[in-house]
């Protein structure tokens, strides 16, 4: 029987919220994506450096937190050469259909290397969600806009339902596989974090044809098939080096032959991220053919990059030091139940659901009595309600060092740190979404937001370069950690703010960006 009207448009019916009906398969795919990713990346650093005897790698922590870091530094940067592949290659549809299978074998790797393969098989499987994650997660955001080619609030609308199941995702993956993995056995906490995006794999699979039409199956072709041609085999060839590359030095570090020292590649990584942002920068300006007005937003977005990826470094400290300083230091018991230390790292996206729409309202609010914001000024308060986070941390931290580590504080210390720094992310991460598109010159925007996510793959790096510093034999470089990072953000929030008119000029009256609900970073 042949498909109805309605089910090859996917703006036919809706059934969702009063939106199309393809929304709630995109819906339900970036949930459970979010379910893996966030249910696994604070359970890796618990993982490395428990014991061999408790099923662990033993790794020394500062290895553990920069391995952290090196692996979701560079799930952001993958998705710069996804989107790519996707637009060259496969189409949108197609490339999230093999990031879903990509994503789901590096679970099930991951998973299974406690029974064989041990490290080799670890290790491949974060490589895989690596590459699965840069196929899948820039291109389904795609789809999600261009459900809406009438644009307006109802787009904007939809953006705020798919982030809300975003954050739910990543809310439930960090309950499920805390409870697990903590209370069971890591690989049962891994594999749970497999099953749920085999899930969303199934869910797209079956709901794509009949809810998505034809959106996403056809990718931009030149109308030269010579040119086309010569494309698709630029970006195949590139594909075959990069994964070449990739499983060289997986049989190299396998088999000896190269010691990769995740510290040292770290800080190699993070020169070569920060080379690559002022290359870019520097090409804009000789090479970009801006006039004189692209110039100053282009210099207003290196701003802004420069104290995102600040804002990152502290932010993204959650699953490495806060989240050992929540395993080692936090008092956890309910009577005579332990909550398992990964549920507080569901503490921010839950906070996120609850005061997403509180800011939203708020910017309204302002909007209503023409009061304007700039975004800087609205990125230094961002960056000092981080400050204040980490700045509740340093009690509890030196509270640690004058009792020789003999006490565990109490829950809620975490617990406000929290919620001012997703305070300070409602404030920088949406806007700063909104401003690389309101401020990029219309032929780079693309590019920018590529920039957007470079800052916070650096900012990743960094917090994983210095996560490990939380350590039972080493008191005293908590409360030095907290208090660096108390400092980094308050000193920045003050440069920022400073600057924050005469940047407020050079956007030549760009209007200021209203927050929507918000991703996890």
């Amino acid at each position: 029987m042949s498909a109805s009207v309605n089910d090859l448009n996917p703006h036919a019916g809706r059934e969702f919220f009063g939106h199309p009906k393809g929304l709630p398969t995109l819906f339900m795919t970036e949930m459970w994506e979010r379910f893996s990713f966030y249910g696994i990346r604070p359970l890796l650093i618990l993982f490395m450096t428990a014991t061999l005897m408790d099923g662990g790698f033993g790794f020394e922590r500062p290895k553990a937190a920069a391995i952290v870091g090196i692996y979701s530094a560079s799930v952001y940067l993958s998705s710069l050469p996804g989107g790519w592949i996707a637009d060259r290659l496969l189409g949108l549809r197609r490339a999230i259909m093999y990031g879903a299978v990509l994503i789901t074998s590096g679970h099930l790797s991951i998973g299974l290397s406690g029974f064989f393969g041990g490290r080799i098989m670890f290790f491949v499987g974060l490589i895989l969600i690596v590459l699965g994650t840069g196929l899948l997660k820039p291109n389904i955001s795609a789809i999600v806009g261009d459900l809406y080619p009438e644009g307006g609030e109802r787009r904007d609308a939809g953006f705020s339902i798919f982030y809300m199941g975003i954050n739910l995702g990543a809310t439930l993956g960090q309950l499920v596989t805390g409870f697990l993995g903590e209370k069971y056995g890591f690989h049962w906490g891994f594999g749970a974090a497999g099953v749920g995006m085999f899930f969303g794999l199934l869910w797209f699979a079956v709901r794509s044809r009949t809810t998505l039409g034809n959106i996403g199956i056809e990718r931009s072709r030149d109308p030269d098939p010579t040119i086309q041609a010569g494309k698709e085999n630029m970006v195949k060839i590139a594909v075959g080096v990069g994964l070449a590359i990739i499983a060289l030095m997986v049989i190299l570090a396998a088999s000896g032959v190269v010691v990769l020292e995740p510290q040292v590649l770290g800080g190699y990584m993070l020169y070569v991220l920060v080379g690559l942002a002022v290359a870019f920068f520097a090409f804009m300006f000789v090479a970009g053919k801006l006039n004189s007005d692209e110039r100053k937003r282009v210099i207003v977005i290196g701003v802004l990059f420069v104290f995102a990826a600040i804002f990152w470094a502290a932010f993204e400290q959650a699953p490495t030091s806060l989240n050992l300083f929540a395993k080692d230091f936090t008092e956890r018991h309910i009577g005579s139940f332990e909550v398992p230390a990964l549920w507080f790292q569901s503490i921010n996206s839950f906070l996120i659901i609850i005061f997403a729409p509180v800011f939203a309202g708020l910017w309204t609010w302002f909007g209503a009595r023409n009061i304007s914001i700039s975004a800087p000024a609205k990125f230094a308060a961002g960056l000092f309600l981080a400050g204040v986070g980490f700045f509740i941390m340093i009690f509890p931290a030196n509270m640690l060092v004058s009792t020789g580590g003999a006490i565990k504080v109490a829950a809620w210390w975490l617990a406000f740190s929290y919620l001012f720094q997703t305070f300070g992310e409602l404030l920088l991460s949406p806007v700063g979404l909104s401003s690389m598109t309101k401020l990029a010159p219309r032929r780079f925007v693309g590019q920018m937001m590529g920039i957007w996510f470079l800052a916070a793959s650096v900012g990743n790096l960094i917090a994983g370069l210095v996560g490990g510093s939380v350590d039972p034999e080493k008191l005293e470089q908590t409360p030095t950690l907290f208090t660096w990072t108390t400092i980094a953000l308050v000193v920045s929030a003050i440069i920022l703010g400073l600057l924050a008119i005469p940047i407020g000029k050079m956007m030549n009256k760009v209007s200021d960006v209203s927050a929507e609900n918000v991703e996890p970073a």
